[in-house]
């Protein structure tokens, strides 16, 4: 390993989602894939954002984790909540692309983070 090896982007194998799941919901993780988190480069789902998912008709309820790092850091909480509302809006414009005529986010607490 070199000094600055580090500094390069971390690869993770790429998770298929379960056997187990109905087909609507393994369609929206994959829908989901093409979400990146702006700042690390990482779609969500490789990334462990998204833990739960509903889908009913045209309807969708994701579940993201959302929790921020440095709540005692002023200018940390507003990089936070930018690079947050730029996965949620991501989220809430691929899945209205694909058919979706209800998106509500919630987070890790159960709260609606963003609804389309």
């Amino acid at each position: 390993m070199g000094l600055l090896d580090f500094l390069k982007p971390r690869t993770q194998p790429k998770r298929e989602p379960r056997e187990d799941l109905p087909e609507e919901v393994k369609w929206v993780v994959k829908v989901l894939e093409n979400v990146e988190d702006p700042e690390t480069g990482l779609n969500i789902v490789e990334e462990g954002l998204l833990y739960g998912l509903t889908v009913e008709k045209e309807g969708v309820e994701v579940f993201l984790l959302m929790a921020r790092s440095t709540p005692e850091c002023h200018f940390c909480r507003m990089l936070a909540i930018n690079v947050q509302r730029k996965i949620l809006d991501s989220v809430v414009k691929v899945l209205k692309a694909e058919g979706f005529n209800s998106v509500r986010i919630y987070n890790e607490l159960g709260l609606l983070l963003a609804e389309g």
